[in-house]
């Protein structure tokens, strides 16, 4: 399945990407539930879905079997034009990988860990499709980063899990863009100022389940400015996969549905290349992943009152 959020009177929705149209869960499923004791109605949002994929995702995929086949038009909307949010506009907790990628951590003149770095992102941080990255008005050194991220649900339990059961909480991928303000990141080392700036975390434009990718650590992670290439690698040179990640992450911290872990960038940012580059106003950057879309976002300044 490939699911969204989006933007209805104000409000978040949750929907299933149909062709070119999007169909309501919650609205269909509930038609479906009239006739069929075996669909339970579906949430308005994504996230109290997350909570419970392990019952509500037969009633989803059922959902889109039927929006498939035509039955439930009267539920669908086209997807041009509507506004897109991240896929899951309220995640749990953010949880980002830094130096995933040896060729990155290369470039930025930095250790291989022995372990993965993390870091947090605030969820108010996030910005849909074709959302607007902003320029702060306080720094010019805004840069890009494309990531693969992973979007938990409910799987085994994630406290202190082993790597054989940590794919069971993955319920499905989405692309991040870890835009990064690079003089706050570096002065004193403050990954959490650098990588919080307002509007700098693109997300989307899907949420692609697991079953639709035949293995995350085999795809292509693309970057373009202007259309220019900036940053091209596969997965499968990530220094510690997804199972590692997360029984890392669960040695301190419980796992849980509608987390998002997005698992580091590849080599090709702008603050290490000659002369530097960073993001301006009137670009557009697009990351494409294999399988995902492709997240596109134009870049503006900040407007100072």
């Amino acid at each position: 399945m490939k699911l969204v959020s989006y933007q209805s009177f104000g409000q978040a929705r949750f929907g299933a990407v149909i062709g070119a149209g999007i169909v309501d869960m919650a609205r269909a499923s509930a038609a479906l539930a009239a006739t069929d004791a075996a669909i339970r109605p579906l949430p308005a949002t994504i996230e109290p879905f997350l909570a419970q994929t392990d019952v509500l995702d037969a009633s989803a995929r059922a959902v889109v079997t039927a929006a498939e086949a035509g039955a439930l038009d009267l539920y669908c909307l086209p997807l041009d034009g509507t506004v897109l949010l991240p896929p899951v506009p309220r995640p749990t907790k953010i949880i980002c990988v830094a130096r995933n990628y040896a060729e990155h951590a290369r470039e930025a003149g930095l250790q291989i860990s022995d372990i993965p770095i993390l870091f947090p992102r605030f969820a108010n941080t996030q910005i849909g499709q074709g959302a607007p990255i902003v320029v702060p008005a306080v720094s010019h050194q805004l840069d890009w980063e494309g990531e693969l991220a992973v979007v938990l649900g409910r799987g085994s339990h994630g406290r202190r899990i082993g790597k054989a059961e940590a794919m069971d909480l993955v319920y499905g991928y989405t692309i991040f863009n870890d835009v990064s303000v690079r003089d706050y990141q570096f002065r004193v080392t403050q990954y959490t100022g650098g990588k919080n700036f307002r509007h700098s975390g693109p997300c989307g434009p899907y949420l692609v389940t697991k079953d639709e990718i035949a293995d995350p650590h085999k795809v292509q992670i693309v970057t373009r400015i202007n259309g220019v290439l900036k940053q091209s690698a596969n997965t499968d040179t990530m220094i510690f996969d997804i199972p590692t990640i997360l029984e890392h992450i669960a040695d301190f911290i419980d796992l849980e549905a509608g987390d998002l872990i997005p698992t580091g960038t590849p080599a090709g940012v702008g603050f290490k290349r000659n002369p530097p580059e960073f993001l301006k106003d009137g670009d557009v950057i697009e990351v494409e992943v294999t399988g995902l879309g492709i997240l596109r976002n134009p870049v503006v300044n900040e407007a100072v009152v």
